[in-house]
């Protein structure tokens, strides 16, 4: 069973997501800041079970937003496959990702389909 981290500050967001993604065979863990998602994937990664894929929001408010959570799951696994999710389309992370190190990049508000897509392009699945 493939494996998604799922970050988002918005808790229906994050819980409306996991539930499809669940549906769709996917195992989903979820993270409301960067700090969360970065102790998430070394929990992951110490017991051999790396993520599939993250998707993580450049914006947290008040918190670690995915553009430093990237950099630092980096450090930890060079070969994270990171999704970044935005409404601010216009974002130097988001028109660029792959120079930040994220794989794909979702523009927010955005529609199930296109989440799946991107999970796809990412892990093969």
């Amino acid at each position: 069973m493939k494996s998604i981290l799922f970050m988002d500050d918005d808790p229906s967001i994050r819980d409306g997501i996991a539930a499809i993604l669940k549906l769709e065979g996917y195992e989903v863990d979820l993270a409301c800041d960067g700090n969360e998602a970065i102790e998430l994937y070394c929990r992951r990664k110490q017991q051999s079970k790396p993520y599939d894929a993250v998707i993580m929001d450049l914006t947290i408010p008040g918190g670690m937003g995915g553009r430093i959570a990237v950099s630092e799951l980096l450090k930890i696994d060079p070969n994270v496959r990171a999704i970044v999710t935005s409404g601010y389309y216009a974002d130097p992370v988001v028109a660029d990702y792959s120079q930040f190190g994220f794989v794909d990049a979702v523009i927010k508000p955005y529609k199930i389909g296109e989440i799946m897509e991107a999970i796809t392009r990412v892990t093969g699945r």
